[in-house]
């Protein structure tokens, strides 16, 4: 995630509380997703697409910090 901007990830990592809490947040649902999809955690497909959805706002949150902090 966001591979081409690992230098402001960590620092934002490290300096910003709301972003350091919503990348947590995307982590654990990356690996619920992961987990659902590989069938190590079986779960309906409609709770694994609103992890999807919850996964993929989580990012688009993270995206808009990256792209307000660069300015």
């Amino acid at each position: 995630m966001f591979e081409h901007r690992q230098e402001q990830m960590q620092k934002l990592l490290k300096e910003n509380e709301d972003f350091r809490r919503i990348y947590n947040h995307h982590q654990e649902l990356d690996k619920r997703v992961t987990a659902a999809e590989l069938g190590t955690a079986p779960m309906e497909d409609l709770a694994l697409n609103q992890l999807k959805k919850q996964k993929l706002l989580a990012k688009d949150k993270l995206a808009r910090i990256m792209d307000a902090s660069a300015a």
